[in-house]
């Protein structure tokens, strides 16, 4: 039991620490060359912040995801709880087994699609940003 509850416990973890930001890769053209990586980072944070006040998330709502997979796995779970403990005549027990065995699968599968799909920025935000730094005069190559 403790080892299952520590693996949940570092999924969880690893999940959320997938989710740290990215950042645009900038191509070291003249102006970047010549305004240096202070003045490149600095103006990324602008553009970052104008993004966020025209209303561009950077991210997609993965937390969110999670929280909907658990919920979608708890309810699953129930179902099959009852169905398989209506078989043996414990419909009630059945579904509260169910219920949490689905719960756990919900989260664990949530947190591990979210952090595959978690390295890349909402694709308005990713746009917005690159756009401003264009401006600017700095090249975009990509990000990560």
């Amino acid at each position: 039991m403790k080892l299952g509850i520590t693996l949940i416990a570092g999924s969880i973890f690893l999940g959320l620490s997938a989710c740290s930001s990215t950042g645009p890769v900038i191509y070291p053209n003249t102006h970047f060359l010549s305004v240096g990586k202070a003045a490149a980072e600095k103006d990324i944070e602008v553009c970052r912040k104008m993004a966020e006040s025209a209303g561009a998330k950077e991210g997609d709502g993965q937390l969110g995801n999670v929280a909907t997979s658990t919920a979608m796995g708890a309810g699953v779970g129930a179902a099959s709880g009852a169905a398989g403990g209506a078989i043996y005549g414990a419909a009630g027990q059945g579904s509260l087994v169910g219920a949490a065995s689905g719960a756990v699968a919900g989260l664990l599968r949530g947190i591990l699609f979210s952090s595959r799909s978690s390295s890349q920025p909402s694709q308005a935000y990713a746009n917005f940003v690159s756009r401003c730094l264009e401006e600017k005069g700095y090249e975009v190559t990509g990000w990560q």
